[in-house]
């Protein structure tokens, strides 16, 4: 594989050739905010709508429209300074960063440069959220340590591009969609803790409800900056970009790339250019677009159609609304909860999800049982039918009741699946009125107990294979005993009712 320059990266090195080189990393985050509409004018903001159907002028760039700022995207911004310790000018401007892009229509985008709404503050790097097969550093708290941040400044999105063979369209819908660009100190080291650092910070704004965060729809993205310098000297190497990483294991794969290749070449005397480049994951390496971009290059200035923001009675207002950060919230679901740290976690990176659990136990289930229901039954039934959480059928409500007749004995985990489909297409049914439609019922003990006798007595070749250790046949029984049953008995007790027949329980 050959680099730009010419020089051989060899594709037999399994480690990255780094050992002389310090390797410093920032991650310039984009991560649009959960609005009802666009930043600066009232057209739907959101995804998955047809092409070029949410647009108005202004979001289309046309002469004379003029732009109205959306006061909730400001709140939810100052929100995640806030969360994320950051401090909160009183003071905060609106710039024009001039490009010429057919996805920025007006050929400017508004943005904030020298007066952001968040400056400072730092993201804790969760020691649950490296890399699977990464031993992370362990702590009493779970935060290994804290990422330094330079600001977070709020701004418009660009349209999305799909390029072909010949030709690219564009779709103006995500054009002016309220973005958050959240710059980190070139305080990260390692690929592994660039991925922590975007796994953690996404689990922030998801707890908080400012951003769903979802990488594959492009609403959060990450530039990578990276640079190597030899250990002892102080200045730092060369910057390399890369644009536009849109997951996190990417992101991690194009760092491990980048810097074996920074490494080689300043091995070879070959000197590093300031440069952007575009990671390619099909390929696994980065390509060069375009060297020497500064902030100058855009010729910044001050925008003419908006007055500076007054910051402190938002500030005041959102100080109400900080929520539980997940480290926070994943502690007290171990400790208090009682939840197993995997279940935690789970809850913990999913808003939705924990709240749907939450409302689940306040309905009643035991948290435990809520948890292994929310995580693992419900969100395979929402893959399945394409749904969510939020607006479907099944409520909280609905799932406690599920829980609660499986607690009971009148079904079986298998046929409390059957009752949350029939809920599903049925949501006016509670859960043992969707159990008695299906023919499910807690059955008499004495008549269960007389019905599993009769099967035994029916079947003695089968309970002699059993008892000679052919356990694998009380299947076939507790089968024979549902077939003769009705209403329709808990396998699981017809099973502990026969081994306790046959003396092997």
């Amino acid at each position: 594989m050959l680099c730009t320059k010419g020089f051989l990266l060899n594709p037999k090195i399994k480690n990255m050739p780094a050992a002389d080189y310090l390797v410093t990393i920032g991650l310039e985050v984009h991560c649009q905010i959960r609005t009802a509409t666009k930043m600066f004018c009232s057209c739907r903001a959101g995804f998955g709508y047809d092409p070029n159907t949410n647009v108005c002028p202004t979001c289309l760039g046309m002469p004379g429209a003029l732009p109205v700022l959306n006061e909730y995207a400001i709140g939810r911004t100052i929100l995640a300074g806030l969360l994320l310790g950051c401090s909160i000018p009183p003071i905060s401007k609106w710039d024009r960063k001039n490009y010429f892009y057919p996805d920025m229509p007006k050929n400017y985008q508004t943005s904030q440069l020298d007066l952001p709404l968040c400056i400072g503050g730092s993201v804790p790097l969760y020691e649950w959220n490296f890399p699977a097969g990464v031993a992370a550093p362990q702590t009493e708290a779970g935060v290994v340590r804290r990422v330094r941040l330079d600001h977070i400044h709020l701004e418009e999105d660009a349209a999305k591009l799909t390029h072909f063979a010949g030709y690219s369209l564009v779709d103006y819908n995500r054009g002016g969609t309220p973005l958050m660009e959240i710059v980190s100190a070139p305080d990260l080291h390692t690929p592994d803790e660039a991925y922590a650092y975007l796994k953690s910070l996404q689990q922030i704004m998801v707890c908080a409800g400012i951003s769903n965060a979802d990488m594959e729809k492009g609403e959060m993205r990450c530039d990578v900056n990276v640079s190597l310098r030899p250990k002892g000297q102080e200045e730092l190497g060369e910057k390399i970009e890369m644009k536009n990483i849109n997951s996190m294991s990417a992101v991690r794969r194009a760092l491990i790339y980048e810097i074996r290749r920074q490494a080689e070449e300043l091995d070879a005397g070959i000197r590093q250019e300031q440069s952007t480049r575009r990671w390619d994951d099909a390929l696994g390496e980065s390509i060069v677009m375009r060297t020497k971009e500064n902030a100058h290059d855009y010729r910044y200035h001050t925008c003419p159609d908006l007055i500076p923001i007054h910051t402190d009675p938002l500030v005041q207002k959102v100080r109400q609304e900080i929520p539980e950060l997940p480290d926070a919230r994943r502690n007290r679901l171990i400790t208090e909860v009682g939840l197993p740290a995997a279940d935690a976690t789970t809850l913990v990176g999913d808003a939705d999800l924990y709240d749907f659990f939450r409302q689940t136990v306040d309905a009643g289930a035991p948290a435990r049982r809520a948890a292994n229901w929310v995580i693992n039954t419900l969100t395979a039934v929402l893959t399945e039918k394409g749904s969510t959480t939020v607006g479907c059928p099944l409520t909280p409500r609905h799932l406690a009741g599920i829980i609660d007749i499986v607690e009971q004995g009148i079904v079986s985990t298998n046929q409390a699946r059957e009752v949350l489909d029939l809920i599903w297409e049925q949501p006016e049914l509670e859960a043992p009125a969707a159990a008695d439609k299906l023919g499910f019922k807690k059955t008499d003990a004495g008549a269960l107990e007389a019905q599993v006798d009769a099967v035994l007595a029916e079947n003695s070749d089968i309970v002699d294979l059993v008892r000679a250790g052919n356990t694998k046949l009380i299947n076939a029984l507790t089968g024979k005993v549902m077939k003769e049953s009705n209403p329709k008995p808990n396998p699981k007790l017809v099973t502990q009712i026969i081994t306790s027949r046959l003396g092997l329980s």
